[in-house]
């Protein structure tokens, strides 16, 4: 084998996805996997997703792979880390990408990988692969890694161009893995199986805190005819009852959105879905096209009620917009799910409060909070570097367990989290008049705002 792709996510190590139970295919490994068998590599796919370690380990055992392929983000640092090594021991060069390691390549490096590969892998594979089984090969004529050279330096060669035409990669490598046990996954928890795809790669916006370590700045949609094409080969495969559309931002490109729903209504195909989209790129005729798609849900990452920090996360967007496009997808059957950060800096408590009315005021079926945390590489890590420490070693933490000194105490934010969820809830509750409901919530929001106040005072150092 050429080449084996390794997904380091693994559920069982995962206890809050658990209880979610909403597990998705690594689209980015398959990406990689089809490409490369289409350039006449061997290539295996590890998914870690329902496996374990051991499992990686005997699969290494029974393949031989000459490269083991591990992508990594955040959540799955730990494990791939882990992974890097056990394929040490089977005599694999290791070649490490995804989200992370770009602003922590010379850290990789130092923990056993040999390559670090920078944005999109698929042509930088294609011609590292054969390099990495010559002792000849010049690794810095290849664009977009970084590695040690003869004398211990890190190189880091130019960066790659971007995949121009995406119509013309294959579609992901779904046969490398077992879709059924994802399928079985949200059958079993909520009745429906789902299956995942993409439509574009990056996002053209701005926002401080987002990393673009892989895609750029960059946004490639493919032809609305492609998107069909890889959808009817999904349902007559797999017959799934729902599809996600992974996408960063999905129908922000008008034309492209009302294109795309015509072609799906003309090969007479309506599946259920959920999306993540900009609340200001979605008017009467998109939210049309989305119901007429079958859309059931659509998530904003709607942020901050305060449109003063908003303005600081250069998310480019205003409360108003949130709050009508709401309104506007609630008229059509949608669901509106958002996301709140917390935590950004700068942020004051007025702007929690304006958070919360701000909720109450568009009354999402569903929101999800975060505690935000400056991801290296980006405009917001940039601003607070100054501030920030670890409270352990690189290999044991990511970007997420950073502190940025002065800030309050994490505690704060859980108090912060309880009182901004359990008084929307009250305020829902009341309107529908589920008094009882409503008083549980009031208690529950007393209790996080008490905290607040107690803690408010403790700061990070």
């Amino acid at each position: 084998m050429d080449l084996l792709l390794a997904n380091a996510y693994f559920l069982s190590l995962d206890a809050e996805e658990q209880k979610v139970m909403r597990p998705h295919p690594p689209l980015g490994l398959l990406y990689l996997s089809s490409h490369l068998k289409s350039r006449g590599f061997t290539v295996g796919v590890f998914d870690g997703t329902f496996r374990s370690l051991e499992a990686f380990a005997d699969a290494l055992s029974r393949d031989r792979p000459r490269v083991v392929g591990v992508a990594v983000n955040m959540m799955t640092k730990r494990n791939a880390l882990a992974m890097m090594a056990i394929a040490r021991q089977h005599g694999a060069r290791i070649v490490v990408g995804g989200p992370d390691p770009p602003y922590h390549a010379e850290s990789y490096l130092q923990h056993g990988a040999d390559v670090v590969v920078i944005g999109e892998g698929e042509q930088t594979l294609e011609e590292l692969l054969p390099a990495l089984s010559s002792s000849e090969a010049d690794w810095s004529t290849i664009n977009g890694i970084v590695f040690k050279g003869a004398d211990g330096s890190v190189v880091r060669t130019p960066s790659r161009s971007l995949l121009p035409e995406l119509d013309r990669q294959p579609f992901p490598d779904r046969s490398a893995i077992d879709v059924s046990s994802y399928l079985d996954a949200w059958r079993e928890r909520h009745g429906f199986g789902t299956v995942s795809l993409i439509t574009a790669r990056g996002c053209p916006y701005t926002c401080t805190w987002c990393s673009r370590s892989v895609f750029g700045e960059s946004h490639r949609r493919r032809s609305a005819t492609n998107v069909a094409d890889e959808v009817e080969a999904i349902v007559d495969r797999y017959h799934p009852e729902r599809l996600w559309y992974a996408d960063d931002v999905f129908a922000i490109h008008r034309a492209w959105t009302l294109e795309y729903a015509r072609e799906l209504e003309r090969r007479r195909i309506r599946l259920p879905f959920e999306c993540i989209s900009r609340a200001e790129r979605i008017d009467d005729a998109v939210a049309d096209a989305l119901a007429s798609l079958g859309c059931v849900r659509v998530w904003i990452g709607a942020e901050s009620g305060s449109q003063r920090v908003l303005d600081a996360m250069k998310r480019r967007v205003v409360l108003d917009q949130v709050r009508a496009t709401s309104e506007r997808l609630r008229r059509r059957g949608i669901q509106v799910g958002m996301f709140i950060m917390l935590g950004y800096d700068g942020e004051e408590l007025s702007d929690l409060q304006a958070t919360v009315d701000h909720l109450k005021r568009t009354s999402p079926d569903i929101f999800l909070t975060t505690v935000s945390y400056p991801i290296k590489g980006t405009p917001y890590y940039a601003a607070v570097a100054d501030r920030l420490s670890s409270p352990k070693p690189w290999h044991q933490s990511t970007d997420r367990d950073l502190i940025v000194r002065g800030r309050p105490q994490r505690r704060y934010y859980d108090f912060a989290r309880r009182w901004m969820t359990a008084e929307v809830a009250k305020d829902q509750h009341w309107r529908r008049g589920h008094y009882a409901s409503a008083a549980r919530s009031a208690s529950s929001a007393l209790v996080g705002r008490l905290g607040m106040a107690m803690t408010s005072h403790w700061r990070e150092r």
